[in-house]
């Protein structure tokens, strides 16, 4: 069951729109569906809030914990291993929400350990944990087609309609809070992972058909 997340993302008003912060977008969402407030903890370098009982399934592992690392996204691991060694929280309750190059904008992906894939958050964490056996949550923000454009991509605003994708996947994504919370995770990533059902096609509209009119001979009466 997950007891701590931790949205990733760098501190300040310069960088609040950028590709590079959907992890903060995601838990200041989180944070306004269960009615909490992120605030500054020099403890942990971090904006945080403690949410008690936030769902039925899970009123016995003890209070959700939502983090905000405020120490720029390459030392993301301080703030994270600060409070989870503080309240015992182990790896695998830690769900780390983050942009995500190699996912569409749209979509997002629930996923357990492995590598980093150049982010430099997760990288932070997993040295700062020793272990890479936390969950991540990626919200797909897309890839600029060049590698040598990865930096300036993410340090930029999405498109509008990009934005919205992303607005959108993390509201999906959120109908999976009551599993994650109770460790029910192949229910979560059936959640996450479902795909909008495909509109019907248009009926064809049936066209109409043309009787001829009768010839008339020249010698008849109409």
């Amino acid at each position: 069951m997950i007891r701590l997340i931790v949205g990733l993302g760098n501190p300040g008003a310069e960088y609040a729109e950028t590709r590079h912060n959907a992890g903060f977008w995601w838990t200041d969402l989180l944070a306004r569906q269960l009615g909490a407030r992120l605030v500054p903890d020099r403890a942990y370098q971090a904006l945080a809030a403690r949410v008690n009982h936030v769902a039925a399934s899970a009123l016995d592992a003890g209070p959700l914990w939502l983090l905000q690392p405020m120490t720029f996204m390459n030392r993301s691991g301080v703030s994270v291993a600060t409070l989870a060694r503080f309240f015992k929280i182990d790896a695998a309750q830690i769900l780390v929400v983050h942009d995500e190059l190699d996912v569409q904008p749209g979509q997002a992906k629930l996923k357990f350990g492995g590598s980093s894939g150049g982010h430099n958050g997760l990288k932070d964490i997993h040295a700062m944990l020793g272990t890479a056996d936390f969950w991540r949550l990626r919200l797909g923000i897309g890839h600029p087609g060049v590698k040598a454009e990865v930096i300036n991509y993410v340090l930029k605003k999405p498109s509008a309609d990009d934005r919205a994708a992303i607005d959108k996947a993390s509201e999906q994504s959120l109908t999976a809070l009551p599993a994650l919370l109770a460790g029910q995770m192949d229910k979560a990533l059936a959640l996450i992972h479902a795909q909008p059902p495909r509109p019907k096609p248009p009926r064809p509209v049936p066209v109409p058909v043309r009787v001829p009119a009768p010839e008339i001979n020249p010698g008849e009466k109409p």
